[in-house]
């Protein structure tokens, strides 16, 4: 037998075109097949301006679901037999891994602004303990990159950092720094990290706030960068985990369920033209230092300005520069956090859908490759389909009305014989088929892999609860899709009336919402579902049966939002096997760390959780906080604010200063040996001032 027949398989360009070429054909014919059928039913008398726009619509709509399908389909041929042998994972080593010259280290970056540093602090233990017990350790370091502005949890994140190093023996190993001025949010963030250590590195593995890494897999993220020295970035899919709100589980259900299989889909066509989701992901620094430098756009925000989804452009740089990007879709143990509630959920999409609209000012950069410029179309897409969603069913409900006012006539001109109005029932019902079948049947074939791997039934609750899991999950989906069909639609609007929402911090812990917030949030789609649902009962009462599961959705808006945000019925669902994950039913090490290390009591971080006047005594925090601050000159006028501030401070209490005001004050080493000298000579009590001189003393 010749030796090339034991070789495995390697992503030629010849293999990679033939799957581009299966993949999109498969798309377009469905659209078309789909299209003609619409189409017939509209021209025999010509075709209305009206239902021109239903086609146009129907048609940029079915696009969109089909191109989601047979990801969908892809992934389940895929995963059916046994995964794919151009994975990158799978690929022998190529020569040249030691071409660049730099150093083999990796920095492990974790960003942060304004997060929980409780939460902060469990994750980077979490992740160093489980990098030790691999023994692999030695080969990285891990680096805060905090651009908190809130001075309590400034504070905080100084001392959690300092206590992971004291009780690991982490001190040289594990890097804490708080930027001056978060310019750029976190690719300035990143981008100042580069310049100012990323040459001791060879790799970067970006993580986010909540984002948990096994050791295993950083280990083997690095083995596989390696070994592909033509690879600058391969990005892992996370899977959610972690919370117990009904309304996260139930994504974090249907995310183990079916997310692998999409992931497989991607990277079947994808394979060397992937694309960046902004961390759990590892970077070759060399070329991302010398090609992903960002430009600001031009023109002033939303559309320009800094750019906000920094991850799709990073990539497509990194492509037009000849590296190749990839997605490790059967890499495990990579996992992150959702937002905890629909409201929450809606707050960080609005975010997202500014940073990719904003991609349209970068399409027609020259060089990018099509499938990069496809990347950021499909981005806008999962965005704008949103309100071509809602057009489309206005637009439907309109010409379903018109067909009623419409009069059959049977009998014109010399005609003896009546004229029967032909029935297009079968064409339109086939239509509606295609397009719930291409929606829903993933979560069949989700299910049915499922099945066919029939040992991991168990670790989802086995095969009954597992399928009562699925229906009722496609239940909650539905509920909630016109809920978030309307929310995204205003964002649209929003941005495209010029109006940005800037990069507020996310609200990630698990909370109930109340019945107010819920009202004030869902007032609007309860009034739209009960205004839609009378309108079209009362003028069109056929089209009213088939508008009921979006109607549903609207009107039962505030109790599906409040119920779905309660953890006490996300646990009782979690005791019954509803919705169970294999994480939740054997988490890993690394997660089962992260449980242990936030029960843990951190005697550091209640030493800075009280007020300011009092935390300024602490010799200790002080000392800590003073050796980490940047030397920085100050003007004269810079020096009279802060006396002002100090007197301030001690008259009134750190409640009357604002955020920044309380970052001024910690920004300054004389000011704080001021403050601090006061406090422990006693002549600061309880927020007031009992000076015997000048403060300046």
């Amino acid at each position: 037998m010749p030796s090339d027949y034991l070789k495995p398989p390697v992503p030629t360009p010849g293999r990679i075109l033939l799957r581009r070429v299966v993949y999109f054909s498969l798309v377009l014919l469905t659209t078309a097949a789909a299209m003609v059928l619409l189409v017939g039913v509209f021209q025999t008398d010509g075709v209305t301006p009206l239902e021109f726009a239903l086609l146009f619509l129907y048609g940029a709509l079915i696009l969109w679901v089909s191109t989601s399908f047979w990801i969908a389909a892809l992934g389940f041929w895929v995963q059916l037999r046994g995964g794919d042998p151009l994975a990158i994972t799978r690929q022998p080593p190529r020569p040249g891994a030691d071409a660049d010259g730099s150093p083999l280290r990796t920095a492990v970056v974790m960003p942060v602004y304004n997060e929980d540093p409780e939460r902060v602090s469990a994750g980077l233990r979490s992740i160093w303990q489980s990098l030790k017990e691999t023994g692999r350790d030695g080969e990285f370091d891990l680096f805060i990159l905090s651009d908190t502005r809130d001075a309590q949890c400034w504070l905080q994140e100084e001392l959690n950092w300092y206590q992971l190093c004291e009780e690991t023996g982490a001190h040289g190993r594990v890097f804490y720094r708080n930027r001056v001025h978060n310019t750029s949010r976190k690719c300035g963030n990143i981008a100042e990290f580069c310049e100012r250590w990323g040459g001791r590195y060879r790799y970067m593995i970006v993580l986010d706030a909540d984002s948990i890494m096994g050791g295993s897999t950083l280990v083997k993220m690095v083995e596989t960068m390696e070994a592909q020295p033509q690879v600058a970035l391969i990005q892992t899919p996370p899977i959610p985990v972690n919370h117990e709100s009904l309304f996260v589980r139930v994504l974090q259900f249907s995310s183990s369920l079916y997310g692998g299989m999409f992931a497989a889909g991607l990277n079947y066509w994808q394979m060397c033209d992937g694309n960046y989701w902004g961390h759990n992901a590892i970077i070759r620094l060399k070329p991302f230092v010398e090609h992903c430098h960002l430009p600001k756009l031009p023109g002033r925000e939303p559309f320009g300005g800094e750019i906000f989804s920094h991850d799709f452009v990073e990539a497509a740089l990194l492509r037009r520069a000849g590296w190749e990007v990839w997605l490790a879709y059967d890499m495990g143990e990579s996992y992150e956090e959702l937002p905890t509630t629909l409201i929450d959920f809606a707050k960080r999409d609005r975010r997202w859908c500014q940073g990719n609209l904003q991609h349209a000012g970068v399409l027609l950069v020259r060089g990018m490759r099509p499938l990069s410029r496809l990347y950021m179309l499909m981005g806008m897409m999962s965005y704008l389909s949103s309100p071509l969603w809602a057009m489309f069913l206005m637009v439907t409900g309109i010409e379903a009305y018109n067909q009623t006012q419409t009069v059959p006539v049977y009998f014109s001109g010399d005609n003896w014989y009546p004229v029967w109005p032909e029935s297009y029932t079968v064409e339109m019902t086939t239509v509606l088929l295609v397009t719930l079948g291409m929606l829903f049947l993933p979560k069949a074939m989700g299910l049915l892999l499922l099945v066919l791997q029939w040992r991991k039934l168990k670790s989802y609750g086995g095969l009954i609860r597992v399928s009562l899991s699925v229906v009722l999950e496609t239940v909650f989906t539905t509920l909630i899709a016109p809920v978030l069909m309307i929310y995204q639609s205003k964002f649209v609007l929003a941005i495209l009336s010029r109006r940005s929402v800037g990069w507020p911090s996310q609200q990630r812990g698990d909370h109930r919402l109340g019945f107010s917030e819920a009202v004030a949030a869902h007032y609007g789609h309860t009034a739209v579902g009960i205004s839609a649902g009378w309108l079209s009962y009362s003028y069109v009462p056929d089209f009213f049966l088939w508008l009921t599961p979006v109607l549903a959705g609207l009107v039962l808006s505030v109790p599906v939002s409040m119920y779905s945000s309660s953890t006490h019925l996300g646990r009782c669902l979690k005791r019954w096997g509803l919705f169970l994950t294999p994480e939740e039913y054997d988490p890993p090490r690394v997660l089962r760390l992260l449980e242990e290390n936030l029960e843990t009591v951190d005697f550091w971080s209640r030493r800075a959780g009280g007020r300011a006047e009092d935390v300024v005594a602490d010799a200790a925090v002080m000392a800590l906080h003073q050796g980490l601050l940047p030397q920085r000159p100050l003007r004269k006028r810079q020096r009279y604010q802060l006396r002002a501030l100090t007197y301030q401070l001690l008259e009134d209490g750190s409640e009357s200063l604002s955020l920044q005001e309380k970052r001024a004050v910690l920004s300054d080493p004389e000011t704080l040996l001021r403050l601090h000298t006061l406090a422990a000579s006693g002549t600061v009590v309880t927020g007031q001032a009992t000076t015997d001189g000048p403060v300046s003393h």
